[in-house]
């Protein structure tokens, strides 16, 4: 069977989840190495069973498998498996990512994507704020991810898309099924401006226990995550407890205090959660993880030289490094100098500092992290 086939085929197989097919990658390197290790050897990775190795020696690609291969070409997905370098490099870090993804449209650039999450039932204030949020991230250049369910997560969609921005949605159900189906102007716009994502079959419909499977994913890409409106049992919550077990930020957009539609988003915040009045809560938190990064990767060293990968800039962002020094310069003359807007050149200034090339200093002074090249 070919490379893309043993993915599929392998993740057919009896007692194979996406735990152990994560375990059985990391110790074979990539399915065609699973089918044809030993059973003695299968066995030596966690949770292979007699019966688990006897069930993958023994699988043979069946009718079921070629037909979703064929239906996926047919509905023109990309399927991006978990070496392929399109794979969003965040969601890798999962204990069980997805062996494979469904993808209409582009991934790119995922590495900075927020998520915002809320309410299917949202309050005419929650659809606002997502929008407004959403629309000030795109304008910055960060991919805005959701859900594409009603409420909450369509608005952060329509927000992005609405300043010319990148959205991505996160699929509970197959990418050959538009749910909900009033979404489907939505769903085309994305693929256009972004991209559809989905670990289900093609035609899988939109089950309620998928659901929480999906907000993994949500998390599980993003470097933090934004309640923006949720009811005490709302999934967003569990979006928001798997951030905060993947190691992510998770911010809440307060609301009214007598609404029960906030009352999980003000759980939250009396659990830690940043408080969100503006994009620029959100930005500043990321500054300032950079700025401990960056601190605790210079503790002892003398020099520290901008060189290598991080070096590879695009041309607006070469232009603001440009005019940086050894020396603190305010975000005001930043700003004068490079004559871009400051939404746009928070976004460039963000992205420097996440690619370790500038810090930022109280009161949004600006300095290279090291020697210019």
């Amino acid at each position: 069977m070919d490379n893309v086939q043993s993915w599929f085929a392998l993740k057919n197989v009896p007692g194979v989840g996406n735990y152990l097919f994560k375990r059985l990658i990391d110790r074979f390197g990539e399915p065609p190495n699973v089918f044809q290790a030993e059973p003695s050897e299968l066995m030596t990775v966690e949770g292979v069973s007699g019966r688990i190795a006897g069930a993958i020696k023994q699988y043979r690609l069946t009718d079921s498998v070629k037909r979703e291969m064929a239906l996926a070409e047919q509905k023109q997905c990309r399927i991006y498996t978990l070496l392929d370098a399109e794979y969003p490099s965040l969601l890798r870090h999962l204990p069980d990512p997805p062996p494979f993804i469904y993808v209409l449209g582009r991934l790119e650039n995922t590495e900075n994507s927020i998520a915002i999450v809320g309410s299917r039932s949202a309050t005419t204030y929650g659809v606002s704020m997502a929008r407004r949020l959403s629309a000030d991230l795109a304008a910055m250049g960060l991919p805005v991810v959701s859900g594409m369910a009603r409420g909450i997560d369509t608005a952060a969609h329509q927000g992005a898309l609405a300043a010319g921005g990148r959205t991505i949605a996160i699929l509970g159900c197959g990418l050959g099924v538009v749910y909900p189906p009033e979404n489907n102007v939505l769903f085309n716009r994305m693929v256009e401006n972004g991209a559809v994502v989905s670990e289900f079959p093609v035609m899988e419909e939109p089950n309620t226990y998928n659901f929480p499977a999906r907000n993994r994913i949500i998390a599980g890409m993003t470097i933090g995550t934004v309640v923006v409106e949720a009811a005490r049992q709302s999934g967003s919550l569990i979006t928001a407890r798997l951030a905060l077990e993947q190691g992510r930020e998770v911010f809440a957009v307060p609301g009214n205090i007598n609404s029960p539609k906030s009352a999980g988003t003000h759980s939250l915040l009396k659990q830690g959660a940043k408080l969100v009045t503006s994009v620029q809560d959100v930005v500043d938190e990321f500054y300032q993880l950079q700025n401990r990064v960056t601190s605790d990767k210079n503790q002892g060293a003398e020099n520290h030289s901008v060189s290598g990968p991080t070096a590879i800039l695009t041309e607006d962002e070469t232009r603001v490094f440009d005019l940086l020094e050894p020396y603190p310069i305010h975000m005001d003359e930043l700003n004068r100098r490079a004559g871009f807007d400051s939404g746009k050149l928070a976004g460039i200034l963000l992205t420097l500092e996440l690619k370790g090339m500038i810090v930022q200093s109280p009161g949004k002074y600006f300095i290279v992290s090291g020697e210019k090249h």
